[in-house]
């Protein structure tokens, strides 16, 4: 095994776990669907970084980070449910990211290639989990709060309108941690299926997180050793080991 390979498994593995911990929260807030069509958001941002030589994962971050602001400034201000202008935003960049991405680079954008993840990409993966940590950290018990009670939240005087931004963010920044990993399509994937996976085994919330974050880990690590071992795209094999860890919690649920 070589340097960069198990460079790539600690860097997978890093992005597993952020994922998994954001997905824990995404599905108790009934928000599964929010970071399938975040990551399809980022493709014109890739499309953009690509055709002016900057990083890919700069230009999804940036295209991200106006989605999660239109899609809070919308919320706020319209009449229209927060799922419906997730997909305005889902279907608007899909269309838009297909039509300007350089066609040899179009595959690449859509399912990622882990085989072009640099330092300086790992450095960033690094520093931005850390963020993502220390933030989730600081607001987690607000976002409990608000989803066992709304109206207790808002009695004690939690904002919660800047938390979910906040949140929203954090959740833009992880799947632009990702598509360069697993690629528009697939990146969602990894946020909700090990989440979806730890909730048939977790008694309680802080089992439910943890292995949500270990099930995200698990994913990513043995789907890059199947794709180095088999000679396949990784990020498939990503996504097929996170739903054969959920359909083993389920038969294990169930028994």
């Amino acid at each position: 095994m070589t340097t960069n390979f198990y460079f790539l498994l600690v860097i997978g593995a890093l992005v597993g776990v952020v994922s998994g911990l954001l997905g824990s929260l995404m599905i108790l807030k009934r928000m599964s669907l929010v970071g399938d069509a975040l990551s399809h958001v980022a493709l014109p941002g890739i499309a953009v970084a690509l055709m002016v030589g900057i990083n890919p994962m700069f230009g999804a971050f940036v295209a991200l980070l106006v989605a999660v602001l239109g899609i809070w400034y919308l919320e706020k201000t319209s009449d229209i449910y927060p799922e419906a202008l997730v997909g305005l935003f889902f279907t608007t960049s899909l269309a838009i990211g297909i039509l300007i991405t350089p066609e040899p680079e179009l595959f690449e954008a859509l399912f990622g290639s882990i085989e072009k993840i640099s330092t300086l990409d790992g450095v960033v993966i690094v520093l931005s989990s850390l963020v993502i940590f220390t933030v989730i950290r600081l607001i987690w018990q607000k976002l409990i709060l608000d989803v066992v009670s709304p109206d207790l939240a808002r009695v004690g005087g939690i904002k919660m309108t800047r938390v979910n931004l906040l949140f929203l963010l954090m959740v833009g920044l992880a799947v632009a941690l990702g598509v360069k990993f697993l690629g528009t399509l697939l990146t969602g994937a990894l946020v909700i299926i090990p989440a979806i996976a730890a909730r048939n085994i977790s008694q309680n919330l802080s089992a439910y997180r943890v292995w949500s974050m270990v099930f995200g880990a698990l994913s990513a690590v043995v789907g890059i050793v199947l794709g180095f071992w088999l000679t396949l795209p990784v990020g498939p094999l990503v996504v097929l080991v996170g739903v054969g860890l959920f359909f083993l919690t389920l038969l294990y649920r169930k028994l």
